[in-house]
């Protein structure tokens, strides 16, 4: 992905704030005719969202910037202090619903204006869902987890907005006041799981997890395409690096080969490797394969 490209996805966070003050606005106003803590719950996520979509536009901005002397490898990495934030965030909204409803819950007082709250409302979610769809398709397209984070943040504005919805409809037909927090809790749990899966998928971006199975696989399956005339691979490694991907093997091959035929070869496999990995550095390492040497490198560290 170019420079020009990667600064482009800013647009998407622009899109996300429009979302979140827009849902925040009607969703306020839906909670004013109604009285709902069900409601209320799904404002305060929005104030959240809003709070987490300008986040992400700082971190795409920084991680848009071209390598310099200090970072080298690039500024990809700072997308997933985004993501964690996004799932710290979510993590307290969702405290906030539940000590909200736990309220209710114990002194249940009666909702007013229950048809045109929940239109309001519908009409914010619908906001929400159309934003949350284009974020997670750029954010799988362009590999941003930045992105897919503030997606499915909005995602689960959407379904809890859908929960909150329903459960305010039952309380209308029923008239059991005690419902609308009950579904409060509800959200606040299911908003919890989502916060503890970004947060726990941005801990292990930091720390240089390994490329999905399905692109190891392929990767491999590759690199076992070029394994004839007594070529082989070894040492084997990937990480990601949000945006970026990271690989890195040894070559080896028979020790009268040239130094051009064996330059020639690299070549060749690393355009091969970037055709099928989108977005990738690679860095290769040539040995002859009758030295003993050449098996002694195989781990992380190598022995003395």
């Amino acid at each position: 992905m170019t420079q020009d490209r990667r600064s482009s996805l800013t647009r998407y966070a622009f899109l996300s704030i429009f979302a979140a003050v827009t849902t925040i606005a009607l969703k306020s106003v839906a909670y004013w005719l109604t009285g709902s803590v069900g409601l209320l719950s799904d404002a305060l996520e929005s104030i959240v969202n809003l709070v987490a979509a300008a986040f992400t536009m700082a971190m795409l901005i920084v991680a848009a910037r071209p390598p310099d002397e200090d970072h080298l490898y690039g500024h990809d990495k700072v997308e997933y202090f985004s993501s964690a934030l996004e799932g710290v965030l979510i993590l307290v909204a969702a405290f906030g619903i539940a000590a909200a409803a736990i309220l209710r819950l114990m002194a249940p007082q009666p909702l007013e204006q229950i048809g045109l709250g929940l239109v309001v409302t519908l009409v914010a979610s619908l906001v929400n869902l159309i934003v949350a769809r284009v974020l997670l398709r750029a954010g799988k397209r362009e590999n941003s987890i930045a992105l897919e984070a503030d997606g499915h943040h909005l995602m689960t504005d959407v379904w809890t907005s859908c929960a909150v919805v329903i459960g305010v409809a039952f309380v209308g037909l029923t008239k059991w006041s005690w419902l609308d927090p009950v579904i409060a809790l509800a959200a606040a749990a299911h908003i919890a799981g989502t916060a503890i899966q970004l947060v726990r998928r941005s801990v292990l971006g930091l720390m240089d997890t390994a490329l999905e199975v399905e692109q190891q696989q392929l990767l491999e399956s590759t690199l076992k395409s070029f394994e004839k005339d007594g070529v082989q691979f070894h040492a084997l490694r990937t990480r990601q690096a949000a945006g970026r991907s990271f690989v890195s093997f040894h070559v080896l091959v028979p020790g009268s080969w040239t130094v051009a035929a064996g330059h020639t070869l690299l070549e060749n496999i690393e355009a091969a490797v970037r055709e099928h990995i989108v977005n990738v550095t690679v860095f290769t390492h040539l040995e002859p394969i009758e030295d003993p040497a050449a098996f002694a490198d195989i781990n992380l560290q190598r022995g003395a």
